[in-house]
């Protein structure tokens, strides 16, 4: 066969794989839970919803705050987010942390179908937990969701489907193509409290605020030490984990969101970025300045 030819049999091969209908995306059968505690940091234990069987079976104590952690596009539970976030927080709190791998849904070639799966699957988890809470008496409140890229308005859309209010949830440079006028994004009445960190904005980031506190480290784009938009995209998780272990970073407050990305922020006011513990009741727009390298709070 010809090389010209070869070529357009390629291309019509991948369009052909391109165009073909993706398998139906179904969260409460897909979904996988996987339970992560001091007691069993680095192995996880299997989470079904409907098993009180298989619950009782792990090391979950509903007298402890349960974390979620809520992964991005292309990723799965074994993406560095999970793997940078879980042993941070087994390191500061005795806590129940629950990776959800929605990998079926985030897995899409096709983003806006992943776009579409994020609402399914963000359902579906707030039914998880919803089953969870009932059978153990956990509440709400005592819940830390935490997502990052389209798994940060997941965090969003499973606060606001959890019967009660859940107490803290963070955005890690959430999703910024196709949600500006998304109705399903991120609210700041997802939760008590809600907080954003914003590392890569207008590109792979959203841009502008969506939480009762923003953050917009170093301007919201460009971080030192990083020289692409993926390391950029990634330092969200890397300050908010290091936040959590050795606290830190102080934001000024900002007046505008501009303002924090020039870096022009002179309001009285400042406020610790992240932690283990949600500032509720506290609001605004916050800018901060990050070292290239570990540790990268300047105190």
């Amino acid at each position: 066969m010809a090389r010209s030819q070869a070529i357009i049999v390629l291309t019509i091969a991948i369009g052909a794989v391109l165009a073909a209908p993706e398998p139906r995306y179904d969260p409460d059968r897909q979904n996988v839970y996987h339970l992560f505690t001091r007691q069993n940091p680095t192995v996880s234990q299997p989470l079904l919803m409907g098993s009180e069987g298989l619950l009782g079976l792990t090391n979950y104590n509903a007298a402890r705050r349960t974390v979620v952690l809520l992964h991005g596009w292309m990723d799965s539970s074994t993406a560095p987010f999970n793997t940078v976030l879980v042993p941070a927080f087994l390191s500061g709190e005795d806590l129940n942390v629950i990776v959800v791998d929605w990998s079926t849904g985030a897995g899409s070639i096709n983003y806006f179908t992943a776009v579409t799966n994020t609402l399914a699957s963000g359902l579906s988890v707030a039914r998880f937990i919803n089953w969870l809470n009932t059978v153990t008496g956990a509440v709400p409140a005592m819940y830390h969701i935490v997502g990052h890229h389209l798994g940060g308005h997941q965090a969003g859309i499973v606060g606001r489907n959890v019967r009660g209010d859940v107490g803290y949830i963070t955005a890690l440079d959430p999703a910024y193509t196709a949600w500006p006028n998304n109705v399903n994004k991120f609210r700041a009445t997802d939760g008590m409290y809600t907080e954003v960190i914003h590392t890569n904005v207008g590109v792979t980031g959203y841009i502008a605020p969506l939480g009762d506190v923003d953050f917009y480290p170093n301007g919201g784009s460009s971080m030192p030490g990083c020289n692409s938009q993926e390391c950029d995209h990634s330092r969200s998780y890397f300050y908010f984990a290091e936040s959590l272990t050795s606290g830190g970073f102080t934001g000024r407050r900002c007046g505008t969101y501009l303002s924090a990305m020039l870096g022009n922020c002179f309001l009285l006011g400042n406020l610790r970025m992240g932690g283990l513990v949600p500032k509720t009741g506290s609001s605004g727009i916050y800018h901060l300045v990050t070292n290239p390298t570990s540790p990268f709070s300047q105190g």
